[in-house]
């Protein structure tokens, strides 16, 4: 996979997919589904620049689990696979304790 490293106060997140809603027996659709607003931070930028050029490092980190409004970012496609990239101000907050995805081992 290609490799992206967001610059400045950006970061680069993938979606986090729920499991498929069934309500009283209907499947919903895909096309019917609202984006998820939850993801994991996949690459950090080193910070936002203050006037002095002094660089204040971001509050999220790889790995991060978070939530984002449901305009937040631009989405953009690598190597197949659709992420957004968004600046750190448009984060909402922080899941702590949330199950990280699971890596297949090789």
């Amino acid at each position: 996979m290609a490799k992206l490293t967001p610059l400045h106060d950006r970061i680069l997140v993938r979606r986090i997919e729920e499991g498929e809603t069934v309500r009283g027996g209907i499947i919903i659709p895909d096309t019917a589904k609202e984006k998820p607003q939850e993801g994991e931070v996949i690459a950090v930028g080193k910070g936002k620049k203050n006037e002095e050029g002094k660089v204040f490092p971001l509050d999220v980190q790889e790995g991060d689990r978070i939530l984002f409004g449901k305009y937040a970012g631009t989405e953009i496609k690598i190597d197949g696979e659709e992420l957004l990239i968004m600046r750190e101000e448009e984060v909402l907050g922080v899941l702590s304790g949330a199950a990280k995805s699971v890596k297949k081992a090789s």
